[in-house]
């Protein structure tokens, strides 16, 4: 659904406008926590610092490379099934007449939203997001779709605490929505406090609509991971960019490889910044030894059936699930009521 003129495009920018709000911790906090990974016996850097804007368009990129499964059965399931979800959501509604609210964590491009909004017909729009030019321009670029609709940009970091804004805090039905297998970048523990962040969100009879990736074949996995075009090895090194930029850092992405495998044990695929050879890297301020051949970690994909996302749910509070997936078992949707 696009306007069918620029002039169109312009008038409804110009009627209406997304408002902001940023939440973001301040550099100081973000140095100090990439320097404490980076100090470890095992360095990692947190996969939120993947996401500044040219993060975020390659990652828009992954999700339509061949290998990435992903993206594309999940469109297709929600396609399939979302006139189920829009009964089930109103059914749970108390308050019809203060409107429905639409949040989405990790709101990213927006494509999966419109899918949503299309069907749901929402009062309100929340996308939180880390980055906040690339949520800015995602969120106006919704607004120009859909005029009518009142929309939130939150720039968070969804992995800790975040409220939503309190001028939709009463709005009923609340449908939060978390795409795209998001919930395996957390570790377990995480991911139970961030459902029970969710749940709070949504308050008493709100849903919660999360994919899943399940655990499969390694090499279906790895190639995910590992694409041909090597977009995600950009994806992986232009977290050095980020930290180059906002940190005052001098890495120099010649001097780190990608490297991305599959833990069977675990159930996760591992994602890790190789450093080619032995040198020295300063980030705010500080010098980083880098041996050769030493891992950087910078992300965890943990893949998770049926039943173990279940008991992550209900321990975070949620007490009612629909599932939903493809024919060939590759991805799941779940509903999940508070």
């Amino acid at each position: 659904m696009r306007p069918s003129s620029p002039a169109l495009a312009a008038k409804a920018s110009a009627s209406y406008s997304v408002r902001l709000i940023d939440e973001m911790p301040a550099q100081l906090d973000s140095a100090q926590e990439v320097l404490a990974g980076l100090r470890g016996e095992r360095k990692a850097i947190a996969p939120k610092y993947f996401y500044d804007e040219q993060g975020s368009r390659l990652f828009d990129q992954i999700t339509r490379l061949p290998e990435y499964y992903l993206t594309r059965t999940e469109i297709g399931i929600l396609r399939r099934h979302l006139g189920e979800v829009a009964e089930i959501v109103a059914q749970a509604s108390d308050r019809p007449e203060q409107g429905s609210l639409l949040l989405e964590c990790g709101s990213g491009s927006g494509e999966k939203a419109r899918i949503l909004i299309e069907c749901l017909s929402p009062s309100a729009f929340v996308g939180i997001d880390i980055s906040r030019d690339y949520l800015v321009t995602s969120t106006e670029e919704l607004l120009v779709d859909f005029p009518h609709l009142d929309v939130y940009a939150v720039c968070a970091d969804y992995s800790k605490t975040w409220r939503l804004p309190e001028s939709v805090s009463s709005m009923s039905p609340k449908l939060a929505f978390f795409p795209g297998s998001s919930l395996g970048n957390f570790e377990p523990g995480e991911a139970i406090r961030f459902l029970a962040t969710v749940r709070d969100a949504v308050g008493a009879r709100g849903h919660l609509l999360i994919g899943i990736d399940p655990p499969k074949e390694r090499h279906l996995l790895e190639a995910a991971y590992n694409d041909d075009q090597g977009i995600t090895a950009k994806f992986n090194l232009n977290l050095l960019s980020h930290l180059n930029r906002t940190l005052d850092a001098d890495f120099s992405l010649d001097d780190f490889s990608h490297e991305a495998v599959y833990n069977e044990r675990l159930q996760r695929i591992e994602m890790y910044l190789v450093s080619r050879r032995q040198h020295v890297v300063r980030v705010a301020d500080t010098p980083i030894v880098f041996a050769e051949g030493e891992r950087v970690h910078t992300e965890n994909s943990y893949k998770y059936s049926y039943d173990a996302f279940l008991k992550l749910a209900w321990r975070a509070g949620f007490a009612r699930a629909y599932h939903w997936s493809d024919s060939a078992d590759l991805f799941s949707v779940f509903l999940l009521r508070v």
